[in-house]
């Protein structure tokens, strides 16, 4: 059976961050979890902080929701009175222990001391560090996913490398590093071809507004 992975709001606020991770999913690395109420707050902040319509932000989540149908974690309400890390983050908590997840993702590991979290058997790990973990353990996996990503662009059409780029940007710089080392060994002159690439076509406004970025710490303050 797959691990169980609960993510903070946080962790899937970068929308190439977060295909990523549901891409490896896919894969069958691990079992993806979130909660109705990670689900609003990545409504609200999305909505905004990212200048996307409510309707397009629908889109986004409906289609996570449809991929992942039992991704979404419930009943976990009870257990948050009980809990001692942050309290606005005790519902991210509640929900991980609950539905027997291993692992919690968040860039906001502050808000999860280790004395919270030790007694549950939850590890809150980051972004960067959990990826570089799949990567460990699979990464011929791993840079397929990565490669399918990339395939999957058309606008603006992205190249591995700057699939990778835009990953070291959302807050995983380690993990691109790694991958992007591995692809060189696959294809020696990825990375020169990337460069020429980048020096003739530099990014339009429209990509720069649609490539993902690491959300600002607290981003999902909001309650």
């Amino acid at each position: 059976m797959a691990p169980r992975v609960l993510f903070d709001t946080c962790a899937l606020y970068g929308i190439d961050l977060a295909d990523t991770f549901l891409r490896l999913a896919e894969a069958g690395s691990f079992e993806p979890k979130w909660s109705a109420d990670v689900l609003e707050e990545l409504r609200r902040n999305l909505i905004r902080n990212t200048g996307l319509s409510e309707a397009q932000v629908a889109k986004r989540i409906g289609m996570m929701e449809t991929a992942f149908d039992e991704a979404r974690v419930t009943g976990y309400q009870r257990l948050e009175h009980s809990l001692t890390c942050d309290e606005k983050d005790r519902h991210v908590l509640a929900a991980a222990i609950h539905s027997g997840a291993t692992d919690l993702v968040t860039f906001n590991l502050k808000d999860f001391p280790p004395d919270s979290t030790r007694p549950h058997g939850i590890r809150v790990i980051e972004p960067d560090e959990f990826l570089g973990r799949q990567f460990a353990a699979d990464p011929e996996t791993v840079l397929q996913v990565v490669r399918e990503q990339a395939l999957s662009k058309r606008r603006p059409p992205m190249s591995v490398a700057e699939v990778l780029d835009v990953l070291t940007r959302a807050g995983v710089p380690k993990f691109a590093s790694e991958v992007r080392q591995l692809h060189g060994r696959h294809h020696p002159t990825a990375g020169v071809a990337s460069a020429r690439a980048a020096v003739k076509a530099p990014p339009t406004p429209q990509a720069r507004q649609a490539m993902s970025r690491r959300p600002v710490e607290n981003a999902d303050r909001e309650r």
